[in-house]
């Protein structure tokens, strides 16, 4: 059979690709090797477990909707945040993708409520931020919530599969390039689809099976970047004022004994900490929800050390899975759990001491020693971090906050691309999304999809209208 585009994966890139080139009225097939939304169950998250079940596909990272439907469902409508989308198409036209990108969320049921920063205290948090080095980036920020997100997600399911072919639980092996020319895709029983154009938008759960393809067809990377660090969490009463202004408060800091960038990611007022599952790395992941109808007295957010590798070595993802594989090793198969004053202290935490704390944990972890785990210099930075954010967040850096581990970001493979999202070198073949490294959330992701789907359009000839 054959398409005019084939997308490999239906998180936001996908979906957004999808939803552009139907509306032109191209013969589009998405395939993904997740499950509609509505047959999305995690035993763990459902209370039928209390560690990850290792599932053939993880739920909460693959399916409809991608991970973003399993995530607290937090739209960044400002450039600078969630990929490097900006570096490929300029940041004005990134504005106009976000603004289109968030309009259409709105269409299909999202908040009508965006948290916009201003004001004094706004301008107070960043002065005394910079006064210890950290940058604080405010962000105008819709927050939809994990359960009303599956719902707007799956409101865009409902429309597409009217106007296009979607096939689900289903494995994509390979793609099909011959001649310097995307042509299709090889599933994994061997059936074989052709199209025009092929977009490949695997999320982060794809990062491994991305490498391979950039692998076998020898694809340019730029460069390979890898995130690791740990989940933090804390009463709400230690981020309350800025989580009223801000929502998600977003920091940047240079540490002052190693230099390195560390940032906070995916902050989560009255939220839970979560475990996600890799079966393609055979990985338990520490993760953070926050949803619209249901609440903790916690707030958590990721303290992520942003590492570069050069040549010769090739594998930042392999780097990153051993490191979270160590963690599960010590907890017996799930996620790692420690006060930070236990770490301060060099020892293991014990449940006792967790219970005798003032956080009461929202995730089912095993007390341990993430110092077993984590390499020196990344332990250094997340404490010196939590040090300089105890100024704009006191009591961040109290010994019961507690600690999970490990949290890794599998985008770290960066490819070289054009300023359209094509491969250099192959025709008609495009990469977006988390999995490339073009983004890191879900707005940028959805809008690099867009970017492919009208230069697949402009491609077959057809006149692409103006976005606003």
């Amino acid at each position: 059979m054959k398409y005019d585009a084939i997308i490999v994966g239906s998180g936001p890139a996908g979906i957004f690709a999808a939803t552009e080139l139907v509306k032109h009225k191209k013969k589009v097939l998405i395939i993904d090797k997740g499950k509609v939304i509505k047959e999305r169950h995690c035993p763990v998250l459902e209370g039928k477990a209390k560690t990850c079940v290792n599932c053939a596909v993880c739920s909460v990272v693959s399916g409809w909707g991608g991970a973003g439907s399993a995530s607290d469902g937090k739209l960044t409508l400002t450039t600078g945040f969630g990929g490097n989308l900006e570096e490929y198409i300029g940041e004005g036209k990134l504005d106009q993708y976000i603004d289109r990108v968030d309009r259409t969320f709105v269409s299909f049921g999202a908040d009508n409520h965006c948290y916009e920063p201003s004001g004094a205290i706004v301008k107070e948090t960043i002065r005394k931020a910079a006064s210890v080095g950290i940058k604080v980036l405010p962000a105008r920020i819709r927050h939809i919530g994990t359960d009303a997100s599956r719902e707007v997600l799956n409101n865009m399911y409902l429309d597409l599969k009217e106007k296009c072919d979607i096939m689900l639980n289903t494995f994509v092996k390979d793609i099909i390039v011959e001649n310097g020319e995307a042509r299709g895709v090889v599933l994994k029983d061997d059936g074989i689809y052709h199209a025009d154009s092929v977009i490949v938008a695997p999320g982060r759960d794809g990062a491994s099976w991305l490498e391979n393809i950039v692998n076998r067809l020898q694809l340019p990377i730029a460069s390979m970047p890898v995130d690791i660090g740990v989940r933090v969490e804390v009463p709400d009463s230690v981020c309350e004022d800025l989580t009223e202004h801000f929502y998600e408060v977003k920091c940047l800091y240079n540490t002052p004994t190693f230099d390195d960038r560390c940032r906070t990611f995916c902050m989560n007022p009255s939220g839970f900490v979560v475990t996600e599952y890799s079966r393609s790395h055979n990985l338990v992941t520490v993760n953070g929800h926050s949803l619209k109808k249901t609440k903790s007295r916690n707030t958590n957010f990721a303290i992520l050390v942003t590492k570069n590798f050069t040549q010769p070595f090739s594998n930042p993802i392999g780097y990153a899975t051993h490191i979270g594989k160590l963690a599960n090793m010590l907890a017996g198969g799930g996620i790692l759990l420690q006060r930070l004053g236990d770490l301060r202290d060099g020892r293991r935490s014990t449940e006792a001491r967790i219970k005798r704390g003032m956080v009461a944990p929202t995730a089912n972890a095993q007390p341990g020693d993430l110092s077993l785990v984590l390499p020196h210099r990344h332990l250094v930075d997340i404490v010196e971090f939590l040090d300089a954010l105890n100024i704009i967040m006191p009591g961040v850096n109290h010994s019961d906050t507690l600690l999970y581990g490990i949290e890794i970001k599998l985008y770290s493979l960066r490819l070289e691309l054009k300023h359209t999202l094509e491969v250099p070198g192959v025709r008609n073949l495009y990469i977006v999304g988390d999995g490339a490294g073009v983004s890191r959330g879900i707005v940028q992701a959805a809008s690099s999809g867009l970017v492919a789907a009208q230069s697949v359009l402009e491609e077959s000839g057809m006149a692409v209208e103006a976005m606003l």
